[in-house]
């Protein structure tokens, strides 16, 4: 039995995938007619002392002996003094309570920072100083805990 009425383009998709099915067979041939095998040593790459690639190994009489207990590993503790502080200090540089959002500028870094009316502890207005945390916000930092600075 014959083939069942094939439309034109069904033959232009087997015909090209005969085509593409022999160019595939000549690569194959040509290879191993030129002879080029690759193996798995051809295939090695080596670092060197700089941190460059090459193909070359590396020169054994440049190797450096070093001594395990020369090597010092350190751990080193959580020190309070030194941690950052957490508890910040700023000026509301725009507050908008109908839209319930609004910035504070960092008196130590003068980063600005968003602050929303949920994290408001007391309300806020315009150039109050208040005392926040900085907590990881949906677009970047944002204002924690935010309250109004006494002295």
């Amino acid at each position: 039995m014959g083939r069942s009425q094939e439309t034109f383009g069904k033959k232009e998709v087997r015909k090209k995938k005969d085509k593409k099915r022999k160019d595939k067979e000549q690569k194959r041939a040509k290879k191993k007619v030129e002879g080029k095998k690759t193996n798995f040593d051809d295939m090695i790459a080596y670092v060197d002392e700089f941190g460059m690639i090459t193909s070359t190994p590396p020169d054994p009489d440049k190797k450096i002996d070093v001594e395990v207990d020369s090597i010092e590993l350190k751990i080193t503790k959580n020190n309070p003094q030194s941690s950052p502080d957490f508890v910040r200090k700023g000026v509301v540089s725009t507050f908008n309570k109908s839209k319930g959002y609004g910035f504070i500028r960092d008196l130590s870094s003068n980063q600005s920072v968003f602050v929303h009316v949920n994290s408001l502890l007391e309300s806020i207005k315009e150039n109050d100083v208040v005392i926040f945390e900085i907590g990881k916000g949906a677009k970047g930092p944002a204002a924690m805990k935010v309250k109004l600075f006494k002295e």
